[in-house]
């Protein structure tokens, strides 16, 4: 059987095409859902086809937010740490996103649409933090109705400028792909420098729960900076003792911590990455002992000789 069968499917289920797209990109996968919407929007004549496929890719949109809100209301910020591995800055991204998410609130859910990356992680935040299933459903609705009837109508309206690009690409297809070759190893080139240089930050000397614990055991002195969301704070409480500070202020209101004493930095992120950080910041500023705790708030948890979180 030939493979052109499902080029001729697709070619006539233009709807089901963008349902496809639509669904795989907001469950995660770098599928190209803009521009499959724009080329065959351009290919239609009447509004009732666009109509067909702008229901499809809200349908699509919606199916997938749903998933990843059960997904954060059941696993919580597990989720979203495992989202955030993919970022380019792992560490910010879980406290960013629930930053935005707290102070946009609904509106997150309605132009994050158009923020990259973002579309994918607001719909677990939302479920972790405990919005209402309607009220997420309906934000959802208006920000992928916007999202996708933008691409669509300017497929639309633009059919005349695609039919000459597609024309385009026909003709210089090797060279333009090669451009494109090109721009994509630039960016691949740079998430491996940016990668390379968060893991030589990162060998930076870390300490272990059980070593947190023989200090505690000792009384020795020692300060906790606790670098976790604010809402992931009030959900289980703060570590006694613990300094709670933002990673990009964590050097604010330290002066009565010796510079000779240990600091501990830890956080809820992926590969510790903002206790790393924070902690290249404070020895800038002339902290001699500063060690990220390994595994994190996620360590921390597991830990059966630490005293409760506070709340």
């Amino acid at each position: 059987m030939s493979v052109h069968w499902l080029n001729d499917f697709f070619a006539h289920n233009s709807s089901l095409l963008i349902f496809s797209n639509v669904l795989l990109q907001q469950l995660g996968l770098p599928v190209p859902a803009v521009p499959t919407m724009m080329i065959n929007a351009s290919q239609v004549t009447s509004l009732f086809a666009l109509s067909a496929m702008l229901a499809a890719a809200v349908a699509a949109s919606l199916i997938a937010d749903l998933v990843w809100y059960q997904a954060g209301k059941i696993f919580g910020y597990k989720v979203l740490k495992l989202l955030c591995k993919m970022s380019i800055n792992p560490g910010s991204c879980v406290n960013q996103t629930e930053a935005r998410f707290v102070k946009w609130g609904m509106w997150s859910l309605v132009f994050g649409k158009f923020i990259p990356g973002f579309s994918t992680v607001a719909p677990p935040v939302a479920g972790a933090l405990g919005m209402p299933r309607g009220q997420f459903l309906f934000a959802s609705a208006i920000g992928a109705a916007l999202w996708a009837g933008i691409a669509l109508l300017a497929g639309y309206v633009l059919q005349d400028q695609i039919s000459a690009a597609v024309t385009l690409l026909a003709e210089h297809g090797i060279q333009i792909i090669t451009v494109f070759l090109c721009i994509f190893l630039t960016w691949f080139g740079w998430k491996f420098w940016q990668k390379r240089r968060f893991e030589k930050l990162a060998s930076i000397p870390h300490i272990s729960t059980d070593e947190l614990a023989a200090l505690a055991a000792s009384n020795t002195p020692f300060q906790v900076i606790d670098l976790r969301s604010q809402t992931l704070i009030e959900e289980t409480g703060v570590f006694p003792g613990a300094l709670v500070r933002n990673v990009n202020k964590v050097g604010e209101q330290l002066e009565q911590v010796p510079s000779a004493q240990l600091i501990v930095t830890f956080c809820a992120c992926p590969g510790d990455a903002s206790a790393v950080h924070a902690a290249h910041t404070l020895k800038a500023m002339g902290f001699e002992d500063v060690r990220p705790l390994k595994g994190g708030f996620e360590a921390l948890s597991q830990t059966t000789w630490i005293v409760p979180f506070k709340k």
